[in-house]
């Protein structure tokens, strides 16, 4: 979809159609040949439907940056099972990155490769699973996420020996964190490093700790780490179940950190996925504009979304970005894409794409 300029207007070029205003096809600079990297393969290659706008979202990308923008990035799914973190980690280092939103699942999972990758099991044959196989994957204590099976006494049991330690300590001593907050101490005193099996380069939240980026995890409690955290205080191991700040606290010092931010830099939102991660921290804008009756609160800049969810039937999910000027997350003249494909294979793409521009 075109995107308007930052004065409203269609960016020049554009043409009428009957009552439309079109943009005409991309004019191919050659700024990069075929062969100078990933940028320059999608300049070439990718030229039409989602693969436009693929380049039209990472060029937006690029642009809002070097306008002086910071970029919030969301992750759902199972990004991190997926190993995101082989390119967003570099993202986060070199300041493509300034904030993620994410599910309990991918803050963990990016930890749990980390620490165990090398007795992760990969079943490439998945789809043609029984409910039988699924079975004996259960009693080798494999938990299957697609084709990729995390395991769980190297991986999850692994960190919640380490995790409660810390958990414990606060706990008696009435120090309350957010869920991010903990594995960033895991990180930053060594805890984990004797059990590191990939380079630690390649983890997106050692990356964000070496950086202490802003990190808001919205309903941490249905993550693994979050169970283990309810049983341990069913149990009676920890006596404050506050212990681990809370979703509400995460909005609070979201409001906090986007007014301090939006300060100097416009905000921009790259939506990987569906779900909580980006519905969450989206609403942060309308929370202050209208809860708060903070008018001028800026919306959010520039807006990506990466989907394969059907755009139909209620799905916000699916949803197109306009829907968003509704609920005033968006403006009229927000630069806004929605790219409907694989997230595993889009983001690492624009990611390349952004780290060679």
């Amino acid at each position: 979809m075109a995107a308007c300029d930052s004065a409203g207007a269609f960016p020049s070029g554009t043409f009428t159609h009957g009552r439309h205003k079109v943009k005409p096809k991309r004019k191919l600079q050659k700024k990069r040949g075929i062969n100078s990297g990933i940028a320059g393969f999608a300049e070439h290659h990718f030229r039409h439907f989602n693969a436009a706008a693929l380049v039209d979202a990472a060029e937006g990308y690029v642009g809002f940056l070097r306008d002086g923008g910071k970029m919030l990035i969301t992750l759902a799914g199972a990004m991190s099972t997926a190993e995101i973190g082989l390119s967003l980690a570099e993202m986060i280092r070199r300041n493509k990155v300034h904030a993620i939103s994410c599910t309990g699942a991918n803050l963990e999972e990016d930890v749990f490769n980390l620490v165990a990758h090398d007795h992760y099991v990969r079943i490439p044959h998945y789809r043609h699973l029984t409910p039988d196989d699924e079975k004996k994957l259960l009693k080798r204590h494999l938990n299957r996420v697609t084709d990729t099976c995390i395991p769980e006494t190297e991986a999850i049991r692994r960190i919640e020996k380490s995790i409660l330690r810390e958990w414990v300590r606060a706990d008696k001593s009435g120090e309350r964190l957010f869920p991010h907050e903990y594995l960033y101490r895991l990180i930053r005193n060594n805890a984990l490093a004797p059990y590191y099996e990939i380079d630690p380069k390649d983890s997106w939240v050692v990356a964000a700790s070496e950086k202490n980026l802003p990190l808001f995890v919205p309903g941490w409690e249905d993550s693994t780490l979050g169970n283990i955290y309810a049983s341990h205080c069913i149990r009676g191991t920890l006596k404050n179940v506050h212990t681990v700040r809370s979703g509400i606290e995460y909005m609070i010092e979201a409001a906090r950190w986007y007014g301090d931010t939006t300060k100097t830099h416009p905000l921009g939102f790259f939506q990987i996925g569906g779900g909580i991660a980006g519905d969450f921290i989206i609403c942060v804008v309308p929370m202050m504009r209208q809860d708060m009756r903070l008018a001028a609160t800026p919306l959010w800049g520039y807006f990506c979304q990466i989907s394969d969810s059907t755009t139909s039937f209620g799905s916000y999910s699916g949803a197109v970005p306009n829907e968003k000027i509704t609920w005033e997350k968006l403006g009229v003249h927000s630069p806004r894409f929605i790219i409907e494909s694989d997230a595993t294979i889009v983001a690492p793409l624009i990611f390349a794409y952004v780290l060679e521009s």
